[in-house]
């Protein structure tokens, strides 16, 4: 097997630089997903009909196309209609907090629904206002309930980060193809880009079972 990693030790400083990148993507997706999806979630349950027609038709839209489609008409359409030159970390961002908000929707209304209907109906007959009802007693539990859930959405928009790379995104998987072009050698910076994945995902997955280990301990 023709396998020398030595070829790309010096590349390998170009490839780890795509890491902020691909940090920047997912957690930015992350925070302004969960922004957006809890608006909608609030939207699913506020037994208003037309906001529940949009929230719903939202997610329907969301989760029934692919994401490189909906990414690729964010980039290339938005010029196109707005005459906003959008730029591809724009893009990326808006395209994957929409998407990511639509899922997230979903697993936190079922964190609303989730809590104990006594402590709502206790608060609203001590005339807590609806507003802090949620902010202060509904949300906190809700997400610590479904805080695995949101792992697994933060993880799994890491790894569709490397979407990205096809509006010309120079992250962890760009870097590796850019590598490989220049050397003719592709098994290695994509491996070695595999790897990258693998310890990131390793390390968010280790830092979510500690928080959650600390928001049981606090129960």
């Amino acid at each position: 097997m023709n396998l020398d990693f030595s070829r790309i030790f010096p590349d390998i400083p170009f490839i780890l630089s795509g890491v902020p990148q691909t940090l920047l993507f997912t957690f930015a997706s992350v925070f302004f997903g969960l922004i957006l999806g809890t608006v909608l979630s609030l939207f699913k349950i506020s037994g208003i009909k037309p906001l529940i027609w949009f929230a719903l038709a939202y997610t329907s839209i969301f989760r029934g196309t692919p994401l490189l489609l909906q990414l690729s008409l964010v980039y290339f359409a938005t010029p196109q209609l707005t005459g906003y030159d959008i730029s591809a970390l724009q893009a990326g961002v808006f395209t994957f907090s929409l998407n990511s908000a639509a899922y997230m929707s979903e697993t936190i209304r079922a964190g609303i629904q989730a809590v104990d209907k006594g402590q709502t109906e206790a608060a609203m007959s001590l005339g807590v206002p609806y507003p802090l009802l949620m902010w202060d007693v509904v949300l906190p539990q809700a997400l610590k309930n479904i805080l695995p859930a949101l792992v697994n959405e933060t993880i799994s928009l890491l790894k569709d980060s490397s979407l990205v790379s096809t509006i010309g995104v120079v992250e962890i998987l760009r870097s590796a193809q850019i590598v490989g072009a220049n050397k003719f050698i592709y098994f290695e910076p994509l491996l070695f880009a595999g790897f990258l994945y693998y310890v990131l995902v390793m390390a968010l997955t280790l830092l979510a079972s500690v928080l959650e280990k600390r928001l049981r301990r606090s129960d």
